[in-house]
């Protein structure tokens, strides 16, 4: 229910405005002077502003300026009397939605107030696409300091500025279409459409549709013509995600597009040149769907110009505490919650976690903390991760199929940094008392200490 400040200094005109506006459904705020307005601006949640010009204590003028330091995009429109039709019009220049002059129709009154309301939303939306734009797109906005991540970020500036094709290698839940969008909005592509498509959401005869179009008629239901998403990206980037689970008759023709820039409407039989970037991600191994005959050679080397390889957020622990900071930031907003921090406890158990479902499987986890978080600090119950989920989960990653070395490391691992988890707090963090009863040395203990992220707080 959207809310009008009416400011009105004639108590009649004000009660009829608000009578007015209340049978339309609209929640009404009436203020008698300038002053007052401005002060109703700053106290409630104002939808759209109606004021007149002349008032009493502070005027139209100071009310539109307030509205807008309040919210530029809040629309006001201002009433005049006849013969200060220059006022209202420098009104507008100065950011007033519309006027009106006094006497009006109020069914004038009334559409004005919706396409008012209507061109705000529309604004609302956009800035609220460019903010996601900006937060996901801008490889500046790509968070993490780990070297693997800076590493992708310097190829990413490398290959953006050209129209090779790149190939995004990574598990799921790491944010490839995040480092696919980055690539369009660092090319001179930027200005035209980036789409995403994703090859294993859709079967394969609608995917064809969905990536070349059709023409009337080409099948039953086909009722009229339907551009694709490869034609209506022209000029700009598609990006194939899962791009491994796609059908080898639809390979071919995407590899087609990739080397002649062509198409043909699915029941067409007219070539459609256009002008398209790609960019395919998977999170399989290409090489070995090539070897089973799985997957075309031939698009494998098209595809594979410019590999970029995402690694699993397991193997960047140092990028998941600012990735942690950035989704509490986005959540807090959300929920309307004021600043929330992690607690040294929350954040030991994040550093620790296996993440299998990566920098997704984290922000969900953040979400879930924003919710049940008090008191302005996330604990270690509010991330809903146990001990055991993560040695269970730790588990899994112990490699089954290498040399029987590497498979003892990494069971060692699991196994030392659960067992120096509990002795530290057996001895409250006292990690000399520690070292004693593991029967290592100081020196050795802080090390698999620092290399399990097993920090602990406690005296000596």
């Amino acid at each position: 229910m959207d809310t009008i400040l009416v400011i009105e200094d004639k108590e009649s005109m004000r009660a009829m405005l608000k009578q007015t506006l209340e049978a339309e459904g609209y929640q009404v705020i009436a203020a008698q002077d300038g002053a007052e307005g401005i002060k109703r601006l700053a106290d409630e949640r104002i939808g759209l502003v109606l004021t007149d010009l002349k008032l009493p204590k502070k005027d139209g003028f100071e009310v539109l300026r307030a509205a807008k330091e309040e919210n530029s995009i809040l629309p006001v429109i201002v009433m005049t009397a006849y013969g200060t039709i220059e006022t209202a019009v420098k009104a507008v220049k100065e950011g007033a939605y519309d006027f009106l002059t006094k006497p009006f129709d109020t069914e004038h009154l009334l559409v004005l107030i919706r396409r008012a309301l209507d061109t705000t939303r529309v604004a609302a939306e956009n800035i609220l696409l460019r903010a996601e734009f900006a937060d996901r797109l801008g490889a500046p906005k790509i968070i993490g300091k780990s070297r693997p991540l800076q590493e992708i970020t310097a190829s990413i500036q490398k290959a953006a500025p050209t129209n090779a094709t790149v190939l995004i290698h990574g598990e799921s839940g790491t944010g490839k279409e995040l480092f696919a969008r980055a690539i369009h909005y660092l090319s001179n592509r930027k200005d035209a459409p980036f789409i995403a498509i994703n090859s294993a959401a859709i079967p394969r005869e609608l995917l064809e549709s969905e990536l070349f179009g059709y023409e009337r008629g080409a099948f039953t239901g086909a009722e009229a013509r339907k551009l694709g998403k490869l034609e209506l990206a022209d000029k700009g980037t598609v990006f194939l995600d899962e791009i491994g689970d796609m059908d080898l008759t639809l390979q071919a023709k995407v590899l087609r597009v990739i080397q002649e820039q062509v198409i043909e409407r699915v029941g067409g039989n007219r070539p459609i040149k256009i002008d398209v970037r790609i960019v395919a991600a998977t999170n399989k191994d290409i090489e070995k769907a090539v070897n089973a005959k799985l997957f075309r050679e031939d698009l494998f080397y098209r595809l594979n110009v410019f590999p970029i390889t995402i690694p699993p957020l397991r193997e960047r622990r140092e990028d998941i505490p600012p990735l942690a900071q950035q989704f509490l930031a986005k959540y807090c907003a959300e929920v309307r919650k004021g600043p929330v921090t992690l607690s040294d406890e929350a954040l030991d158990i994040l550093m620790k976690c296996p993440w299998k479902g990566n920098v997704r499987e984290l922000e969900n986890v953040i979400e879930r903390a924003v919710i049940y978080a008090e008191g302005g600090v996330i604990r270690s119950q509010d991330l809903g991760i146990s001990e055991a989920s993560i040695i269970s989960a730790l588990a899994e990653h112990v490699p089954m199929d290498g040399p029987l070395q590497e498979i003892a490391a990494a069971a060692t691992r699991i196994a030392e940094s659960r067992r120096i988890r509990q002795v530290l707090k057996q001895t409250n963090g006292n990690k000399s008392r520690a070292a004693e009863i593991l029967q290592v040395s100081y020196k050795t203990l802080l090390t698999k200490i620092k290399d399990y992220h097993l920090e602990e707080k406690g005296g000596e």
